[in-house]
């Protein structure tokens, strides 16, 4: 048996961060559990070992949905981080927060405290952004935020053509404004990724009020009454208890908070008693509200030998692009894949962009998957707000078997307008004055599509997931709530989820920077619980 303050559950984008932020108090002993190996694997380092890892079972969850009925039945692939970082561990390393009025409508649901005027500070006190700090940017947190080193020709082909589409040029997606097109900034320092486990536990580790364990699976969340007490987990096929003082912190994802919750007695009462688990508390919201960003990919065959393809296809191109890796941090091997974004609205009375692209001067059949032979480039298009809903669901009480995903994408006719919409914006600027000398012809699809049927049918056959679950441990305070704004499991006490999961409505944008921003917000939420407990008992006392 082992106790600790708190136990947090997952070491991913939040869990990292709020385990290191409480493990800063003196005297506090905070146990991370990670089910994945540490981040030994040198791809996970590397910016474009992206691909190496998106189909590695060693370091991801490798899920998959259920057939998915708008998407012609087909099971779209859900990789997942497991590993030290979690999925900031294996992602493309793109830093977007999001919109300001995403942070504002959950405020505007309820949720107390996360407007954007609450939340940029934790963003800021995350970042170590290399333009430094500033009213929007921080200059000396743990996650190392920097540019796209130099300028890429087929990058700038896109710039000008978008910008001849009516898109104004954006060089900070976290700045005043998010419309706009440009070059990303990314979780780099130096030439390498900054995932949450490199950003948050490298210093921390060493003061010994943080115990790290990887390969630890956990099993169930232990109760006395109503009161998280501790959790089970696996190590080694041994069965190991673990109790926490104050708190039990649920990390494990989108994905797996929810099934976590569901597998020790805390879901929807018909489906725990289908597993076959003790109920501990009804609530009814768990595992619904699943959404995510769908992208549809459109890849061009470029007119010169000047993408990603091209390096990666000779020997001599690696030792190039290794070279400039090794010597200068940049080039492909130091951005990854996606290099640039575009935001845009889908109708001119949206009164924020609804629509994001990402620009990669690669193309493959499959996202991180083979290069064409041919010089190619991808624009994806995604829906940054999807009304969409799915849900997950524990197949059984053992938190081994993955779970059921269903995503239900596509569903509405909202999301289909603006998916269309998005693609169509892709084919203009493919044709665009400033693009169109780069375009030897269509790949996928094989030809500029002009009827809305003709684009939903290409959608239904290509889209994907850019991998950005959310919402199924949702913030609230109504009936489908999971947590409230403190992040609190209801109906229970000592027990929180902080992760991705507890999103109302999703970011538009990519999700990492905001799950780590939840995690930093979480500590400072839980440190003030902290505090008032001990002032009550020292009053009472």
């Amino acid at each position: 048996m082992k106790e600790f303050d708190y136990i947090v559950v997952g070491a991913g984008s939040a869990g990292c961060a709020v385990a290191a932020r409480l493990a800063e108090d003196p005297g506090v002993q905070v146990l991370l559990l990670e089910a994945g190996p540490k981040d030994r694997n040198i791809w996970i380092h590397i910016p474009i070992g992206y691909g190496k890892t998106m189909f590695n079972s060693s370091v991801n969850w490798q899920f998959n949905s259920e057939p998915e009925p708008h998407l012609n039945n087909r099971r779209i692939y859900q990789p997942r981080g497991k590993v030290l970082g979690g999925s900031s561990s294996i992602n493309g390393l793109i830093y977007i927060r999001g919109h300001p009025n995403d942070f504002d409508s959950w405020k505007g649901m309820g949720n107390e405290g996360w407007g954007w005027d609450s939340v940029l500070p934790y963003f800021k006190r995350a970042e170590s952004n290399e333009r430094g700090a500033s009213t929007l940017h921080g200059g000396d947190g743990p996650i190392r935020v920097s540019d796209v080193r130099g300028k890429n020709e087929l990058v700038e082909a896109f710039i000008k053509g978008a910008v001849s589409c009516g898109i104004a040029r954006n060089d900070d997606f976290n700045g005043p404004t998010q419309d706009g097109v440009g070059y990303v900034q990314l979780t780099t320092g130096g030439g390498r990724r900054c995932s949450t486990a490199r950003g948050y536990l490298r210093n921390v580790d060493r003061k010994g009020s943080l115990t790290v364990e990887t390969g630890a699976l956990t099993r169930k969340i232990l109760f006395n009454g109503l009161r998280a007490i501790g959790i089970q987990y696996e190590q080694d096929g041994r069965s190991i208890e673990a109790y926490a003082r104050q708190e039990v912190i649920v990390s494990a994802g989108a994905f797996q908070s929810p099934q976590l919750l569901q597998c020790s007695g805390i879901g929807p009462a018909d489906l725990l008693r289908d597993i076959g688990v003790p109920q501990v508390a009804n609530l009814p919201g768990v595992g619904q509200n699943l959404h995510d960003h769908l992208q549809v990919r459109l890849m061009y065959q470029c007119t010169k030998a000047i993408t990603t393809n091209d390096s990666l296809r000779t020997v001599w191109g690696r030792a190039q692009i290794g070279l400039q890796w090794l010597l200068q941090q940049k080039g492909p091997v130091a951005a990854g894949i996606q290099l640039a974004c575009l935001f845009a609205r889908s109708r001119p009375e949206e009164i924020q962009p609804d629509i994001q692209f990402h620009f990669g001067t690669i193309s493959a059949d499959k996202t991180a998957g083979q290069p064409h032979d041919f010089p190619g480039f991808t624009m994806s298009v995604c829906q940054l707000r999807p009304t969409s809903r799915g849900h997950l669901k524990a197949r059984n009480s053992d938190m081994a078997t993955p779970p059921e995903i269903f995503m239900n994408y596509f569903a509405t006719d909202e999301d289909r307008r603006v998916m269309t919409a998005g693609v169509r914006l892709a084919q203009d600027i493919a044709r665009s004055k400033g693009m169109s000398d780069y375009v030897a012809a269509p790949y996928r699809p094989a030809r500029f599509l002009e009827t809305d049927r003709e684009i939903e049918d290409f959608i239904r056959e290509t889209a994907t997931t850019i991998f950005h679950p959310v919402g199924t441990c949702r913030m609230g305070h109504d009936s489908m709530a999971v947590v409230d704004p403190q992040l609190r499991v209801h109906g229970v006490s000592g027990l929180r989820v902080v992760d991705a999961s507890i999103i109302p409505t999703i970011l538009s944008g990519n999700t990492n920077a905001g799950s780590i921003a939840i995690g930093e917000y979480a500590s400072d939420l839980i440190k003030k619980d902290h505090r008032m407990r001990n002032t009550n008992a020292a009053m009472q006392a």
